[in-house]
């Protein structure tokens, strides 16, 4: 089923998998999930477009009757190479939403209209660094944009202050209803920041699994998130 209009306009936290224990992983979804979380964030990484390797369609398969069950959605970052290959399987694997990055994508706007066909949420990514205007003439066809405030490929980093300027940015140049997501080193000193920044979707990897209690720590970050 397509994601609802109004999840794209409405504020979410989306615990990132990268940093769970994946010995784990079912029983810390569903932690988080009945903490409130409605989504749950998978990044795939390949080794070539970042440096790191982690999941592929396979995980997002395992974990998506848990997530859905809920009731929730599941969002797929795709940091790899020739993002457009892989698509449908990831959609097929139970993505609702796939974001695929501006600088690893050479027919950014078929792959767009492919997720769309596939009935998937449909997001372009953007590395810190990347000028606003790579992305400007496919805004009015995306569903959100996805803004890196760390460099790719790790998680744990520090928020780039000069990536996050870029969601006010966005902001002003988005049609109604796209949703901008920030994924990289939010937690809570920060998260307010960002929200207030422009963007409603916040991605939160060690800030919610790495601490002792996932459930406390997206309780938390939710609060800080709704002000």
């Amino acid at each position: 089923m397509p994601i609802p209009p109004s999840v794209y306009e409405e504020l979410h936290l989306l615990p990132s998998i990268l940093s769970a224990d994946f010995s784990r992983l079912g029983e810390q979804i569903a932690v988080v999930m009945d903490a409130g979380v409605s989504m749950i964030h998978v990044d795939v990484m390949d080794g070539h477009f970042v440096p790191n390797i982690t999941v592929g369609p396979l995980v997002v398969e395992a974990v998506a009757a848990l997530v859905h069950a809920r009731g929730g959605l599941i969002s797929v970052h795709l940091m790899i190479e020739q993002p457009e290959e892989y698509l449908e399987a990831f959609v097929e694997a139970g993505a609702d939403a796939v974001s695929v990055h501006v600088e690893a994508c050479s027919h950014l706007h078929h792959a767009i209209q492919a997720l769309k066909a596939l009935g998937a949420g449909a997001g372009v990514a953007i590395n810190p660094g990347t000028d606003l205007a790579r992305i400007e003439d496919i805004l009015t066809s995306v569903d959100y944009v996805l803004v890196m405030t760390v460099n790719p490929g790790f998680g744990g980093q520090r928020l780039i202050a000069s990536a996050l300027a870029n969601v006010p940015r966005l902001r002003r140049i988005l049609p109604a209803g796209v949703a901008i997501e920030v994924d990289g080193g939010v937690h809570e000193d920060n998260i307010r920041r960002v929200v207030e920044a422009g963007a409603n979707w916040l991605v939160a990897g060690s800030a919610v699994f790495g601490g002792a209690d996932p459930g406390a720590e997206a309780r938390r970050l939710q609060e800080l998130i709704r002000g």
